[in-house]
């Protein structure tokens, strides 16, 4: 005993010593970020950045086992420094104290911890075509904790009466309702961002971001989003993380003191981005309209980020990284991907690929054409001159498609003949079927809105999503038939779930109040979700389908063992099914079948008359 009493005796004297040395030089701890780092990646170089008065002159020191400085840089702005450490592979987790000197005294003292790396991180499996994503904007979605609506030094106050204000929705409302939307059959989330977005007005949508590391705790804190992603994983519900690589909220506390000049894309005056984002792959573009596609800025509150300069290409990299296995996350779905610089981008994603070679990223590239979209998606051999290593893409040819094929006559081009043109060309791409493809989002007017309110065509519209190729992903409120048009403005597509709120006198969650058409959508995707979840022909079965006919439109979804039938009968009136015997290369002479959503057998498939405006999702026996 008497030995321990030294020991503490001399260690309280040390640390007394420290916080002496410390007060006597007016010393504050320095923003170091990332906040912390982990043993055991597969890479072992670790760039800091250190903001603090005049850290840039001081000389940074470290002492670790298996931790070594090998590189101090500075930007021309005295408050910073980036600071490159080599982590070896043996190192273990612990405090790393780094002191900043100078004329030999410490100026500043820094406690950096490395964690140690959960077992398996490196092997995590991403979201994929066995996924029905389900697309949430956290403010309008369900408020569970009011205590938050409002917070110290947040700018912008909670007024559910304004449509482009905050409304009160945060993390805890989603992680509340996990069993609805468990039961509704989604296996997968993405929520739009939930970091701070700290700005006078319209910080709702999470993507004018103001701290990279911390979650807006208007949404609550960074524990409670750590604690959403275990709850979902219990349920075995994936989560993607929405990012932002191209620009910040003004907002963002570096604005006030950039560490560089060129740390943002600067402009004499306001430059707006001409957001013309085929210019990145046009080989006629001027040099004049790429520069502004990719430097011009989104709005005046989002200044455009310099992938170009490499503290920021470092910094951003590691943020993505940082929040994967902090959060245990299962993808990444990245905004405005082609507004980023391209070079950057692909340097991103190889790093992401080693470290997570099983990873799924997901690009946002809202453009109209199949080979544009394309061109952001990953290329093993080079076919548009380069390879962008990018898993996944939004597929928004194909919403465009669909938004209008289901409201046309029949021609060569038209109706269903839509839809085949833009899978047709899927030779663009090295594996269509990790395209997300999307019925409508937080962007696009509502899903029901763009059919027209039309219950057949509804159906019809979501079976094709479900059965063609790729990864689905339906937009919160879709499956109770939330209306709004884009061009009246983006909060009326975005209002609120009913029953988010407890004052709500409509409740989706438990359908109370919900009208006889809303329950009966409610129904259909839950009972097509459900069943998509053990339909394992769509989550490897390769597409077959056939040029349509009289606006029928059939196509095929095939593996070893099972064989899926799917029909589109696009016309006003009821059809007979077409002759068999031009599809038997698939159904190889069978005609028994269960019909998914009617729930009923079919002895001979010959004999089915197809509705009008409707859909038949058979399961060839």
């Amino acid at each position: 005993m008497i030995v321990n009493h030294y020991y503490m005796k001399t260690f309280l004297y040390f640390v007394l010593l420290t916080l002496f040395s410390i007060f006597a030089n007016g010393q504050k701890t320095p923003l170091v970020e990332p906040p912390f780092w982990w043993t055991g990646m597969k890479v072992t170089e670790l760039q800091l950045m250190v903001y603090a008065e005049g850290i840039a002159y001081t000389a940074p020191r470290l002492v670790y086992p298996g931790v070594h400085l090998i590189k101090v840089s500075k930007t021309g702005n005295p408050d910073y420094l980036f600071l490159d450490l080599q982590i070896d592979q043996d190192a273990g987790p612990g405090i790393m104290r780094i002191d900043f000197d100078r004329d030999e005294d410490v100026r500043y003292v820094y406690e950096y911890e490395l964690k140690e790396r959960i077992s398996g991180s490196a092997e995590r499996i991403g979201f994929g075509p066995d996924d029905v994503i389900l697309l949430v904007m956290p403010d309008r979605f369900s408020n569970g904790d009011p205590a938050n609506d409002n917070m110290p030094g947040m700018l912008e106050k909670a007024d559910r009466n304004n449509p482009d204000g905050r409304h009160g929705g945060d993390i805890k409302g989603v992680a509340d309702h996990l069993a609805y939307i468990d039961e509704m059959g989604f296996t997968a989330i993405w929520l739009n961002p939930v970091l701070e977005n700290n700005n006078p007005k319209y910080s709702y949508h999470g993507y004018a971001i103001t701290d990279f590391y911390k979650v807006d705790p208007r949404f609550g804190t960074n524990t409670d989003y750590i604690h959403f992603v275990r709850d979902c994983h219990e349920l075995g519900i994936r989560v993607i993380m929405d990012m932002v690589f191209n620009h910040c909220g003004y907002g963002h506390w570096w604005m006030e003191n950039l560490p560089s000049e060129d740390w943002i894309n600067q402009w004499p005056e306001f430059t707006r981005s001409n957001f013309r984002s085929p210019v990145n792959s046009d080989p006629h573009a001027a040099e004049f309209d790429k520069t502004k596609m990719q430097n011009g800025w989104f709005d005046t509150n989002m200044p455009d980020l310099n992938q170009g300069n490499e503290f920021m290409a470092n910094y951003l990299i590691q943020n993505s990284i940082w929040w994967v296995e902090f959060a245990g996350l299962d993808g990444i779905r990245m905004d405005t991907y082609p507004y980023s610089d391209q070079e950057f981008m692909t340097r991103w994603m190889k790093r992401m690929r080693f470290e997570y070679p099983d990873f799924n990223i997901v690009g946002e590239a809202w453009l109209q054409k199949e080979a544009i979209t394309a061109y952001y998606a990953e290329s093993e051999n080079e076919r548009f001159g380069y390879n962008s290593h990018l898993p996944s893409v939004t597929d928004f040819p194909l919403h465009f498609a669909a938004d209008k094929a289901f409201h046309e006559r029949e021609t060569w081009t038209e109706g269903m003949a839509r839809l085949y043109y833009v899978l047709a060309q899927d030779f663009l791409y090295d594996n269509p079927y990790t395209n997300v493809i999307f019925p409508d989002n937080h962007d696009l007017s509502r899903y029901y809105t763009l059919m027209g309110e039309d219950m057949n065509k509804y159906k019809m519209g979501l079976a094709f999503f479900y059965t063609t190729r790729g990864i689905p992903m339906v937009y919160y409120g879709t499956e109770v038939l939330m209306e709004g048009e884009e061009h009246k403005g983006h909060g009326y597509i975005r209002r609120d779930f009913p029953g988010g709120w407890d004052e709500d006198e409509v409740n989706a969650f438990t359908g109370d109040g919900l009208s006889a058409d809303q329950l009966e959508a409610q129904q259909y995707v839950k009972l097509l979700q459900n069943w998509r979840k053990q339909a394992t022909v769509l989550h490897d079965g390769k597409l077959v389908h056939f040029i349509p006919e009289g606006g029928i439109y059939v196509y095929f979804r095939l593996n070893d063992t099972e064989t899926l039938m799917v029909v589109l009968n696009n016309n006003d009136k009821p059809v007979k099914m077409p002759a068999l015997d031009r599809f038997d290369e698939c159904l190889k002479g069978e005609r028994k079948a269960f019909e998914v959503t009617r729930q009923m057998k079919i002895e001979d498939i010959s004999t089915i008359l197809v509705p009008s405006k409707s859909s038949l999702i058979l399961e060839i026996e």
